[in-house]
């Protein structure tokens, strides 16, 4: 592996492009450490840490750093989310790849640590609405959103500077932009459309298909679908401005 750089899959470089140049950054839940290797070895950042809560990953992780001749630069630590990581080693955090919730929990387990970085990069595998919210009500600022379509998936992310990093902006988002993402709706982002699109579609068709059968389980479906589908069609709206 020697002599050839590190290349990452569509999720993965999206997220590795969200990472400011010149930053110490840590992985969170590194794995193969394959973002660490790539930012080291394309001279992003001068420094990394790959962290994991389990040795599995983390012997792989080392393995890999061997092979790529990064372990001056690379720190790896074994870490329940970031722990181990003191307040001003790193600048920047990506945690990606695992559910809203533990996404959350790491954010306000290490609070300290997490106000300390310059910004946050995150991907969270679901409850994505509930992470903006519980970003805004913390008082992080979005600087980017993006959303990539890989192997028929959805990855939405963004990146976003920790509270206590100047100040935060006052961000009044709607349920719409909330459930969608306000910087991917002004931006007019395509493969949030085509999420839109199929969200449409498949509500449609479910509402269509219930309302052939009879029972109050049915027609309170049908209500859940239908406020779902009005946030859907209010976003597709952005796309006709």
């Amino acid at each position: 592996m020697l002599g050839e750089k590190m290349e990452l899959s569509k999720r993965l470089q999206a997220v590795a492009d969200f990472v400011t140049a010149g930053y110490i950054t840590a992985d969170i839940g590194t794995d193969h450490a394959y973002i660490p290797i790539y930012l080291i070895e394309h001279k992003i950042c001068p420094k990394a840490f790959a962290m994991d809560i389990n040795q599995g990953p983390l012997l792989r992780a080392k393995e890999h750093v061997a092979e790529c001749g990064c372990q001056e630069q690379i720190t790896l630590r074994l870490s329940d989310g970031m722990k181990a990581l003191e307040e001003g080693e790193a600048q920047a955090a990506i945690i990606a790849g695992m559910g809203g919730g533990l996404v959350m929990k790491i954010l306000t387990d290490s609070w300290k640590v997490t106000c300390s970085l310059k910004e946050c990069i995150l991907q969270p595998q679901s409850e994505i609405a509930k992470v903006r919210m519980f970003l805004l009500e913390k008082g992080f600022t979005f600087l980017k959103e993006e959303m990539i379509l890989e192997d028929g998936k959805f990855y939405p992310m963004m990146k976003v500077i920790p509270p206590s990093c100047g100040e935060s902006q006052s961000q009044n988002w709607t349920e719409t932009q909330i459930r969608y993402g306000k910087l991917l709706l002004e931006q007019k982002n395509p493969v949030l459309k085509l999420f839109l699109e199929k969200e449409i579609a498949v509500k449609e068709e479910i509402i269509r298909k219930l309302q052939k059968q009879a029972g109050n389980h049915a027609e309170q479906r049908i209500k859940e679908l239908y406020k779902d589908l009005k946030f859907a069609k209010e976003g597709m709206e952005y796309y006709d401005l």
